[in-house]
């Protein structure tokens, strides 16, 4: 570390601007077409979510509004109303608490969302209600409801309050700034005790450390070796969906925050977890046999997952990619690196306990620099990751095209 004397930083990151849609979009009617025949399949195989897991759940319903933006980009407006509907049908339960395998629940203790799950069993929802990984699951959530205000405002208008609810849990910034939003209080029941009007419900910025500049996704649990993060993709999309809601509700000061956040997590991922064979912020033992970090801590990295051992590279990869939204493009912007990082993943892909939906992240990097070659690659894939589809990873491979 080098040691600066001053009473203030100034911090210059390159602004992020991205919203609904890719940045190039697809001129190519041919390719424009083969997206829209497969759209067609997935938003015909839409079907009511079994899961009751908060993560499950989120990343299903955000799975779906991507196929809706990815409908409005290539011009097939007549599927909009199913998707919109499936949408409505999945996200009303959780905002009405009336699902009942499961609900959000407010924490007066901690200040905090929780789930009906979690706190009977500090294992369910990924320890959600021991607070870990509150952006992972509430960024899907957010996404979702960012979509669906856009496609239905009434939506939108109706469960605002429930929407900022969410978004302020991980990424509150001004109690006084966003008390406005949730005048009514009665929409997430209380884990503990009635809430005081003057008690800032959520603290700042819960999960983003500016001393590191990027997420933790540990909660309250203690470890030696202090907080960790696993997948910094989900945490650039949690911040890049708190923008779209402010996005979707004409609110400049939040899609601000979080756009800031992403430029910041997404630095932070490319410097801390991304591992160029040149790279110097890791010694040459390390950075000449790895390309990713699997689990950073603030005391230590693993290359390890808490899911996967460390030779499971296809793993170690897509944890780091999913989801696959526009704003992946900037997180993997380093086109050198991405063809290392795949040529480092590619022949773990012949192992039989690698599934297609893992195999699915690696042909999505290597459309960065081979689109081509990924497109027949991801053709013959019989099934996704569960935040994933065919029509995703088409839209992903025809916006490089161009490139």
């Amino acid at each position: 570390m080098v040691g600066v004397v001053g009473d203030s930083w100034t911090l210059n990151r390159t602004p992020i601007s991205v919203g609904w849609h890719s940045s190039k979009g697809i001129s190519d009617q041919q390719q424009r077409g083969a997206i829209a025949v497969a759209l067609m399949k997935d938003v015909a195989a839409l079907s009511e979510i079994t899961t009751g897991s908060s993560y499950f759940y989120g990343k299903a319903v955000a799975r779906a509004a991507r196929l809706a933006l990815i409908a409005e980009e290539v011009g097939a407006p007549d599927i909009l109303v199913r998707i919109r509907d499936f949408l409505d049908q999945s996200m009303t339960p959780w905002m009405e608490g009336t699902l009942g395998k499961n609900a959000f629940l407010y924490d007066e203790k901690w200040g905090a969302l929780t789930t009906k799950n979690s706190c009977s069993n500090p294992q369910e929802d990924f320890g959600f209600g021991l607070y870990n990984d509150h952006h992972y699951h509430l960024g899907y959530f957010c996404y979702a409801g960012a979509v669906l205000a856009k496609l239905d405002p009434t939506w939108g208008k109706r469960y605002k309050a429930h929407l900022y609810t969410m978004v302020e849990d991980f990424m509150t910034s001004d109690h006084q700034r966003m008390d406005h939003s949730r005048q009514d209080r009665h929409h997430f029941h209380h884990h503990h005790t009635k809430v005081s009007r003057s008690k800032a419900l959520f603290p700042r910025y819960r999960n983003f450390d500016f001393w590191v500049l990027h997420s933790w996704a540990g909660g309250l649990t203690e470890f030696l070796d202090g907080r960790n993060q696993e997948s910094t993709s989900e945490a650039v999309n949690a911040y890049y969906s708190a923008a779209l809601l402010g996005l979707a509700f004409g609110d400049l000061y939040l899609m601000n925050i979080g756009l800031t956040l992403t430029a910041l997590e997404i630095h932070s991922a490319q410097v801390l977890w991304h591992i160029p064979s040149h790279g110097t912020m890791y010694e040459q033992e390390f950075s000449s046999s790895q390309r990713v970090v699997g689990v950073l801590w603030a005391n230590k990295r693993d290359a390890g997952l808490w899911f996967a051992p460390a030779h499971d590279r296809p793993c170690r990869l897509g944890i780091q990619v999913l989801p696959i939204v526009p704003v992946t493009e900037i997180l993997f912007q380093d086109i050198n690196y991405v063809h290392e990082l795949v040529e480092w993943t590619l022949p773990d892909l012949s192992r039989a306990d690698v599934s297609d939906g893992w195999r699915g992240f690696v042909y999505a990097l290597q459309a960065i620099y081979a689109p081509e070659e990924a497109l027949q690659n991801v053709l013959k894939l019989s099934s996704h990751d569960d935040g994933n589809s065919l029509t995703n990873l088409l839209w992903w491979i025809y916006t490089r095209w161009s490139w």
